[in-house]
């Protein structure tokens, strides 16, 4: 882009495009390598078994996969911050685009304010760091993701480099050393697959041969785990060079994932018998039961937990600053298509929705305040943006299915896209079905045993009716449509 191009986008108070293919490429990886695989992956084998773990993981793998070129289909097309939101407006139903927006909008200002409170949690491991009470930690750690958010895209584009670096060589370090130690080299004995060739049910486990709606679980569990992938979508709109280096970031992203990821698992349920009480339930502040820590102990490293409560660190620190800027452009977006106040969609010289940004502080620092006083009230605000990810999934399969059909009746040809989704129309159908598969099977086991947890139902299905509220609040309001093929709106 020219320096002429940068100034016009100046004068209109837009976003800059600054955002380089590699800051693209790790913002994608850092999106979903983090505590979903470092605190969660064990729970998923001890549920599941190993096999059952691989199962999921590559099922929900490749449904990212056609998520992902789906997504790259259109933000190339047409490359826009808050794509979720303006993609449905323009190629489904604007209601479908409101409440996209806000759904994900609010996700991401939850998960900020979840994030600052968990790192002063976690930081407070090191007892050197306890000079300072949980809610003073919270507060600079909320500054400084605030703090970066302001500077300017590229200031967030190098820190997010930086802290997705750190996740990704720490998992190449695990690998390393899990395959060290599964052939003897490191920690004393030779493993090899005996977890995976003895017990009851050989290499699946029992757990998967028995407990199908078990297995179902981890599904829930890998999707989460998955979920920060779509914030490529987000980021179009200031990648530098869209129509080269989001193909780019998707080709490499999935691969690097999906190994990242399989790997593993593979190194973990060999190295750790599925049966094992030491995978089971491992949370955010339970650092010594990572099923890392717990490898990396098997290795004989002793600063292992020390380590890994670095990288979790490390790792909410990204997720914060990713919620951060995900929530702001989509406000910004929003405020772009009338959606949200204009005033949000006003822009610094240097490209930052400050009002937007300065608005979705406020309320992350709300939601922080009101758990800090009711930690009651933490397991309906966090339920309240269950689903939003998968929602926001959903959305992303409806409107390039939506996209791609309008494309061709209007004479299009689809020889021009700069990037073609792969297996169209298997893609988005696929990715819509296991999605939505996944999303009705929560709780599912609850459910068969004919056992009913209303308040259980309650907090795992809010996020919902919540999605619902915007969306019908819309279509009364307005009395949108479903747009027709031949009327929706192709123009970049």
């Amino acid at each position: 882009m020219t320096e002429q191009d940068q100034n016009k986008e100046k004068d209109n108070s837009s976003v800059l495009r600054k955002l380089k293919a590699r800051h693209l490429t790790m913002i994608a990886i850092g999106g979903c390598v983090g505590t979903g695989l470092f605190m969660a992956s064990g729970e998923a084998i001890h549920q599941a078994g190993p096999g059952g773990a691989l199962l999921a993981y590559g099922a929900i793998g490749i449904m990212v996969y056609f998520l992902m070129t789906s997504l790259g289909e259109m933000a190339t097309y047409l490359p826009v911050s808050g794509s979720f939101s303006t993609y449905a407006s323009r190629f489904v139903d604007p209601s479908l685009g409101y409440a996209l927006g806000w759904n994900y909008w609010f996700n991401w200002v939850i998960t900020v304010a979840v994030d600052v409170s968990i790192a002063a949690l976690v930081i407070s491991y090191w007892e050197p760091m306890n000079f300072l009470p949980p809610w003073a930690w919270s507060s600079i750690f909320f500054a400084l993701i605030v703090g970066l958010n302001m500077l300017s895209v590229k200031a967030y584009g190098e820190s997010e480099y930086w802290f997705s670096f750190i996740k990704v060589v720490t998992v190449v370090i695990f690998l390393l050393v899990g395959l060290l130690t599964i052939f003897g080299i490191l920690g004393g004995e030779y493993i090899g697959f005996q977890n995976f060739t003895h017990g009851d049910a050989p290499f699946l486990g029992e757990n998967f041969s028995g407990k199908f709606l078990s297995v179902l679980g981890v599904f829930l569990i890998a999707g989460f785990s998955f979920q920060g992938t779509e914030l490529i979508g987000i980021t179009a709109g200031e990648s530098e060079n869209p129509e080269k280096n989001i193909p780019k970031a998707i080709k490499q992203v999935f691969w690097r994932i999906l190994i990242f990821y399989i790997l593993s698992i593979f190194v973990i349920g060999l190295i750790i018998p599925y049966t094992s009480p030491e995978l089971l339930g491992a949370d955010i502040t339970e650092i010594a039961k990572s099923p890392f820590t717990l490898v990396f102990e098997k290795a004989h490293w002793a600063f292992a937990a020390a380590l890994m409560n670095a990288v979790i660190l490390t790792s909410i620190l990204s997720a914060g600053n990713s919620g951060m800027y995900a929530s702001t452009r989509m406000l910004y977006a929003m405020g772009k298509d009338g959606m949200a106040h204009r005033s949000f969609s006003r822009t610094t010289p240097h490209g930052v929705p400050l009002l937007a940004l300065l608005a979705t502080a406020c309320v992350v620092f709300f939601i922080f305040i009101v758990q800090s006083i009711t930690p009651k009230a933490v397991d309906f605000i966090l339920a309240a943006s269950g689903l939003t990810g998968f929602i926001a999934w959903l959305g992303i399969a409806i409107s390039h299915y939506r996209f791609r059909r309008a494309y061709v009746l209007q004479g299009m040809d689809t020889k021009k896209l700069v990037y073609k989704a792969k297996l169209f129309p298997f893609g988005p159908i696929f990715a819509f079905v296991l999605c939505l598969f996944v999303i009705l099977g929560q709780d599912s086991e609850m459910l068969f045993k004919g056992i009913i947890d209303w308040q259980g139902l309650l907090i795992t299905y809010m996020g919902i009716p919540f999605f619902l509220f915007f969306y019908f609040y819309h279509k009364f309001k307005y009395k949108t449509k479903l747009i027709p093929l031949k009327e929706v709106n192709l123009k970049k």
